[in-house]
């Protein structure tokens, strides 16, 4: 499932990780020592989503803010995408966002 996202328009890079961040599986145009920085940056990146949004619902007394079921972060060519104990990295131009969330949310399910 997770090289299906890899064959995706734009995408560049595509890894899973454990729950401490160590790079499980990792396939794309990124050295190794960019695929273990990249589960890395995902799982600290996912821990402070699931904090903020954590306080977000103690502080409005509302349900339904967590879990977070993904994340995106967007730079001027290249952005990053997560889902669970997955990551993506795809370029802005040639990448549908909407596409690469919506099938790394499902590769994430299983």
């Amino acid at each position: 499932m997770i090289r299906e996202i890899l064959a995706l328009d734009g995408v560049i890079a595509v890894c899973q990780f454990r729950e401490n961040g160590t790079l499980v599986e990792g396939y794309g145009l990124l050295p190794d020592s960019e695929m273990v920085r990249l589960a890395r940056f995902a799982c600290d990146y996912r821990r402070m989503l699931q904090g903020n949004a954590d306080q977000l619902s103690i502080f409005t007394q509302m349900r339904g803010w967590t879990p977070p079921r993904g994340w995106m972060v967007h730079g001027t060519g290249k952005s990053v995408c997560g889902a669970g104990n997955m990551v993506c990295v795809f370029d802005n131009a040639e990448a549908s966002k909407t596409q690469v969330y919506a099938e790394l949310v499902e590769a994430s399910n299983y």
